[in-house]
């Protein structure tokens, strides 16, 4: 929280540095001109080196969806906020990628049933 809150005042620093090389877009993450940082240099320069550092496994970044889709699906958050979050046309496409996740939650709603009804 405490990066996420720092960062505007450092996107501000960077604007400044560049002066009129930078091009602000209104993006919450841009490269050093403002513009929208490359995929191949975030996976490959970026985010592989903060694995490594970090000694995690060499995972994708698309893997940081899954899992968090995951862990909100685990903790019973309603899986149409899920796939909104997500960006999917339909919580179909949310509920067919993430179907290992709902054993849990069937047997969730079966406690807050017998809960219900005591």
């Amino acid at each position: 929280m405490e990066a996420l809150q720092a960062h505007p005042s450092r996107q501000l620093e960077e604007m400044e540095r560049m002066g009129s090389l930078y091009r602000p877009g209104g993006l919450v993450f841009a490269n050093e001109t403002g513009r929208i940082i490359n995929p191949s240099n975030l996976r490959n320069r970026s985010f592989k080196s903060l694995l490594r550092r970090a000694e995690l496994p060499d995972i994708r970044f698309h893997d940081l969806r899954h899992t968090c889709a995951t862990l909100l699906l685990s903790r019973n958050v309603n899986p149409k906020i899920v796939s909104e979050m997500l960006g999917h046309s339909s919580i179909a496409i949310t509920l067919d990628t993430h179907w290992h996740v709902l054993p849990n939650m069937q047997q969730s709603a079966v406690r807050a049933l017998e809960g219900v009804l005591r």
